[in-house]
């Protein structure tokens, strides 16, 4: 787990959150296993609803006549926050993969997964616009990247790798990344990606004849 998540589940609000990842709790339910009052529950419920990550699930009414209590829960948002073994499911497989494929077998395997990936991504215009809807896929698989013009081309560069959970031992992640902006864009792309620290870099150009 990374260190900035080990303090946020230590914290108030993350043991909050873990508690609402069991099960949906009412203030009184939450203020009772965290030995806080119920004011300051609220003070955390309000925050992380600000934050898209907790709210209103329903009403629990008791058996008594007094006011029925809200129950909170988890927005989909919120499972973010916990650790997931996907990246680690997912270099084992492609190394797996590799393994077992003849190259050309692979590659094959790797372009039509790429063109699945791209499809509805694939954007018409300019070779500008093309680039911008690649640049902005790099972002929606959680990369952080910018496009710039070229004097051949065009430059992706990306501050985080959105594969960098499967790169180690597999350069056919990078690979993947290039086949997919090739389909999104119409051009040829080209990794330059760095390996340590991991950081995108992808140059793009008309195929040649």
């Amino acid at each position: 787990m990374a260190a900035a998540t080990q303090r946020f589940f230590s914290s108030t609000r993350g043991r909050l959150v873990a508690l609402l990842r069991r099960t949906g709790r009412t203030v009184e339910e939450l203020a009772q296993a965290l030995d806080l009052t119920n004011n300051a529950v609220r003070a955390h419920l309000t925050s992380l609803e600000r934050d898209g990550l907790v709210r209103q699930e329903g009403v629990r009414r008791s058996g008594g006549i007094g006011k029925p209590a809200f129950t909170y829960g988890l927005t989909e948002e919120a499972e973010a926050l916990f650790p997931k073994a996907y990246g680690e499911l997912l270099r084992q497989l492609l190394s797996l993969v590799a393994e077992r494929l003849p190259p050309a077998e692979l590659e094959d395997l790797l372009a039509e997964l790429a063109r699945r990936l791209a499809e509805g991504h694939r954007a018409g215009g300019t070779p500008e616009q093309r680039v911008a809807a690649a640049t902005s896929f790099l972002g929606d698989l959680g990369g952080l990247a910018e496009w710039s013009v070229q004097e051949d081309g065009f430059r992706i560069s990306g501050c985080s790798c959105p594969l960098a959970a499967i790169l180690p031992g597999n350069p056919q992640a990078c690979h993947l990344a290039e086949l997919i902006l090739s389909e999104i864009t119409g051009l040829a792309a080209r990794e330059r990606c760095q390996k340590d620290p991991p950081r995108c870099e992808f140059e793009l150009a008309p195929h040649s004849n």
